[in-house]
């Protein structure tokens, strides 16, 4: 699955392409911590089973945060009249982090509990799409086997919380960076561009 520093990476990315005139350390930063908060999720699995991937990666979560900045960012709405354009633009381009560097990689990956705790399932998008000679077009992401199981079933192993249930002493405990060769592309590349845009900016923007 995903690790953190791949979800900041997707971020990195995000902040950088949409932030525009916003673009800045400060701006930035906002952007990764909100794309890291589902990941702690994952300190919750020890008390509560089946606790990481539902607690923090439900889509509820960036839902109500972009319904807040809807309301927020009206004419004469509290966060405009607080942070003004600019403020709102970075409030939208976090949540659009949170929801795209923070969810999606692992609901593309393993699963996440979508609806969670309005409806226990997780779901994963996973498959392929192909053109072949003999069956035409064939995509196997929308199938039935998306749904991964429930809090009750299903467990991610974190460096947190390793194995379901109580652990031993000597139990291994697995901190990812990294788990494959695409992924440390993704790595470089958003926050190398996220890097070259600060070096360009000079701070600038904050």
């Amino acid at each position: 699955m995903p690790s953190t520093l791949v979800h900041l990476a997707v971020a990195a990315l995000v902040a950088t392409a949409l932030l525009g005139p916003a673009f800045g350390p400060r701006s930035l930063l906002l952007a990764l911590v909100a794309a890291a908060v589902p990941d702690l999720d994952a300190f919750a699995g020890p008390v509560l089973p089946g606790a990481h991937r539902a607690l923090g990666h439900t889509f509820l979560l960036p839902g109500l945060l972009a319904a807040a900045v809807l309301v927020g960012a009206r004419r004469n709405g509290w966060l405009r009249a607080r942070v003004g354009a600019r403020g709102v633009r970075v409030a939208w381009v976090a949540v659009a982090a949170l929801f795209v560097g923070g969810v999606l990689p692992d609901l593309f990956t393993n699963g996440v509990n979508v609806l969670y705790p309005l409806h226990d399932a997780f779901y994963a998008v996973d498959g392929e799409l192909l053109l072949s000679n003999q069956r035409g077009v064939v995509q196997t992401f929308v199938e039935p086997s998306a749904r991964v199981g429930t809090t009750e079933t299903v467990h991610y192993s974190t460096g947190v919380d390793p194995t379901p249930g109580a652990e031993t002493a000597d139990v291994e405990r697995r901190f990812y960076l990294v788990q494959s060769g695409l992924e440390l592309m993704l790595v470089l590349a958003g926050l190398g561009v996220a890097a070259a845009r600060l070096v360009e900016t000079r701070g600038g923007a904050e």
